[in-house]
């Protein structure tokens, strides 16, 4: 039997900023295959180093489950950007009950702490965190997940836009499972992979989408899961990796697509008006249409 792990890496902190330790267990929900942080049994670890999240809710729970995780006198780093939430890593620490050492290196704040013998709060901070029923939503979520707190209006607008569907399918980014949830009203379709990126979402939608024929995959749907033949591919393809604008992360989505379907199969997505999907749709797909436009964004239909 391997011994428990002596610390954690939270996410991917950059190693010329905070180092993570050998033999550091990885826990990320947008690293498939990771260890769960909620998982680990509290007052156990010597060591965290958290690559923090920009969300407040997120960053305070995951901070207060590190703070959890750690022995007291445990030693916690934690860092991110100043303008996604490092400049107030500091005044969160500190309300936990923590003494913090804080610095400022290449636009981020670093923040180094141990664990205090009776920290503060963190029962509050994780309960906030944690997955919820919305009321608003009609639909399991967390905050962290992508359009966590309201409907996203692109997958809105690409439910008004879709026909009744049949046969086998995927949604490729299918966070808390909106999309796919109509996809599964029609009665024609067999089976349908959601696949997304973040465990959180695959968990919400696992109880969003109680249907037989789905299937869930915390998987980056670039790369799988292996799919082919399908009979349609659904999607509202992010266009953010790092935090920054990335127009060719949609692009590999829409490849992706091209490559699970069958000839003749139809790819629906949504995306942001200015993103310019039309050249890749147009070099990969027999025939492509703009179904629908509003709000900022846009529908297409290929067919391959």
């Amino acid at each position: 039997m391997n011994p428990p792990p002596a610390s954690a890496a939270y996410g991917l902190p950059p190693p010329e900023l905070a180092p993570v330790p050998a033999g550091a267990v990885q826990v990320s929900p947008l690293i498939p295959g990771s260890a769960v942080l909620e998982e680990i049994a509290p007052d156990s670890l010597e060591e965290v180093v958290v690559a923090a999240p920009p969300g407040t809710l997120e960053r305070r729970y995951v901070l207060a489950l590190a703070l959890r995780a750690l022995a007291p006198g445990g030693r916690l780093v934690a860092l991110a950007p100043k303008e996604k939430g490092g400049s107030r890593l500091g005044k969160e620490l500190r309300a936990f009950g923590c003494e913090v050492h804080e610095t400022g290196q290449r636009h981020q704040r670093v923040c180094r702490t141990r664990r205090p013998d009776a920290p503060m709060g963190l029962d509050e901070a994780i309960e906030a965190g944690r997955p919820r029923l919305s009321e608003a939503l009609g639909l399991w979520t967390q905050p962290g997940v992508f359009s966590w707190d309201r409907p996203d209006p692109g997958s809105v607008l690409l439910i008004q836009a879709l026909p009744a569907l049949a046969g086998r399918g995927a949604d490729l980014g299918c966070g808390l499972g909106l999309l796919s949830h109509a996809v599964l009203a029609s009665p024609q379709v067999t089976s349908l992979a959601l696949v997304d990126l973040d465990r959180r979402a695959v968990n919400c939608a696992r109880r969003n989408v109680q249907d037989p024929r789905a299937s869930f995959h915390w998987q980056d749907a670039r790369a799988g899961p292996d799919l082919t033949g399908l009979d349609f591919v659904v999607m509202n393809p992010p266009f953010h990796e790092g935090g920054a604008e990335d127009k060719a992360l949609g692009q590999a989505f829409i490849r992706r697509a091209h490559a699970m379907l069958r000839k003749g199969g139809a790819l629906w997505l949504v995306a942001n008006r200015h993103l310019p999907y039309e050249g890749v749709l147009g070099e990969l797909f027999a025939q492509a249409a703009l179904k629908a436009e509003g709000g900022g964004f846009k529908v297409y239909e290929a067919r391959k």
